[in-house]
């Protein structure tokens, strides 16, 4: 097997180059995986916009953590697993052993271990998730609908710490890929009615294509409130996701909820920003405040379910395919492009 590949390397603030480097040294416990399917996701944005992430990346180092791809290599201890197998390996696993794995909070495990290097020929999976994260894929899914389960394990956490019932309405803040797996979920697996909130009419037209029941165009001077209300009798919406991430849309989550509802911020807002929330309201109308971090390995296995069911597909996300070659253009594209859907990056 050859020694070198090419692979994406992030050294700062947008400063993003394609290199030759060694293929990766395995472990015993390790697997090589040739990644033949790599998607763009809204953090890898902001990780090159930033120059980093606290938590997942310290440059220089190499990028991306949305794969799927083929087993080629494997340390002697690997069990379960042979060569050839089409794999999707998630982007961490949790230590199982700290204050918060213990409690079913593996998302919050103190020692949560972050894997990164999706953009490039190949990919060291690190043992703990080959134990905890590396699954198989079904023969009838493709690589890139695989790839897409890290972040619908993510947005399925969401939903399931905002205690979506059938039957619930729940409005979308924001529909960039995010937003509409949020809309897709929500409606398909567990049977809300959903209303899609969104500033771009394409965007629009995509969540409703995905199942959104009602359309909310939030430009200047919409009564974004008074819309939902409208549309819930006046009590407002049973569950509302902010996909956005910026701290005026928090503010405005909490209005558009019925009393007793539950908001959940699942944009993360930039470092150092702050809210200013209507206490009144929060406490009269016993509002519940949730924030949704990252995924847990069950959820990782629910959300390759949910692919293998077809509920969510590539065809739905992802609207175009690029070398790794062009991986820095394509970065500077989504930087300008709010909303802009997946791109897949091929080795």
């Amino acid at each position: 097997m050859t020694q070198q590949m090419t692979a994406a390397v992030l050294y700062g603030k947008e400063q993003l180059q394609i290199e030759i480097v060694d293929v990766p040294k395995l472990g015993p416990g390790d697997v090589l995986v040739r990644v033949r399917a790599a998607l763009t996701c809204g953090t890898d944005v902001k990780v090159f916009r930033r120059g980093y992430h606290a938590r997942m990346i310290t440059p220089p180092a190499l990028f991306g953590h949305e794969l799927a791809g083929d087993i080629v290599a494997m340390g002697d201890k690997v069990e379960g697993f042979r060569i050839g197998q089409r794999v999707m390996a998630a982007n961490s696993a949790p230590c199982g052993k700290c204050y918060y794995c213990q409690r079913e909070q593996e998302n919050l495990c103190t020692d949560l271990l972050f894997n990164n290097g999706a953009y490039a020929e190949y990919i060291r999976i690190p043992e703990r998730i080959v134990q905890k994260n590396l699954h198989l894929i079904e023969d009838h899914v493709g690589y890139q609908d695989a790839a897409l389960a890290e972040p619908l394990a993510c947005v399925l956490r969401g939903l399931e710490e905002s205690n979506v019932r059938p039957g619930d309405t729940v409005a979308v803040i924001g529909l960039g890929p995010i937003g509409i797996m949020f809309v897709r979920l929500a409606k398909a697996v567990y049977g809300a009615r959903v209303i899609a909130i969104g500033r771009r009419q394409p965007q629009l037209d995509r969540a409703a294509r995905m199942g959104a029941d009602e359309l909310i165009v939030n430009t200047d001077g919409t009564d974004v409130v008074g819309a939902v209300k409208g549309m819930t009798e006046g009590r407002g919406a049973d569950v509302v996701i902010e996909a956005v991430g910026i701290p005026e849309l928090w503010q405005l989550a909490t209005q558009l909820l019925r009393r007793g509802g539950v908001v959940n911020f699942f944009g993360g807002c930039a470092s150092g920003t702050a809210v200013n929330l209507d206490t009144n309201l929060l406490h009269y109308s016993e509002i519940t405040c949730k924030a949704s971090f990252h995924h847990t390995p069950a959820l990782i296995r629910r959300a390759l379910e949910v692919v293998g069911r077809g509920y969510v597909t590539a065809k739905d996300l992802v609207n175009g395919v690029e070398p790794l070659a062009n991986l820095l253009e394509v970065m500077q594209h989504l930087m300008s492009h709010n909303g802009h859907l997946k791109t897949a990056i091929i080795p």
